[in-house]
């Protein structure tokens, strides 16, 4: 069994780690962290904006920093957890049902951001977008409480 978290640093990708952690002790968990290109639509079509080999490697080295730390979490909290950092032309939600798919994961965890109303609707919602596209089980961990 592969659970697939996903992981981006925010204060809500950590509650979900925490959550999981002591309810899937001990269970193989990788640890996913996913830089989405910046694309342009010109005329309708999606083109990549270029990037430098040394603007990738940079980002590349952050994101594998950044899927570390979130490795380090999981395994404090009981997962037996690895790291993986994916930079794709794709939505990051769609990278993550990718990812899960291609790891046949079992359940993918994710954290929402608690955006509410317009927000959501303006921005969308990456755990709405996985929740409906993956095809497998997801949890949804809630934003943590504030103040």
């Amino acid at each position: 069994m592969t659970i697939l978290i996903a992981y981006d640093g925010s204060e809500d990708a950590k509650a979900a780690v925490a959550f999981a952690g002591p309810l899937l002790k001990g269970q193989r968990a990788v640890v996913l962290t996913v830089w989405e290109r910046a694309v342009t639509v010109p005329v309708g079509l999606m083109m990549p904006v270029g990037h430098s080999a040394e603007e990738d490697d940079a980002m590349r080295g952050a994101m594998e920093r950044l899927a570390a730390e979130g490795t380090e979490l999981a395994r404090q909290a009981g997962l037996d957890a690895t790291p993986r950092a994916e930079i794709r032309p794709a939505a990051v939600w769609s990278s993550i049902v990718e990812v899960a798919a291609e790891l046949d994961a079992t359940l993918i965890v994710t954290g929402t951001r608690g955006l509410g109303g317009l927000t959501s609707l303006l921005v969308g919602s990456t755990a709405n977008r996985v929740l409906h596209h993956a095809d497998r089980p997801v949890l949804v961990v809630p934003a943590p409480k504030t103040g």
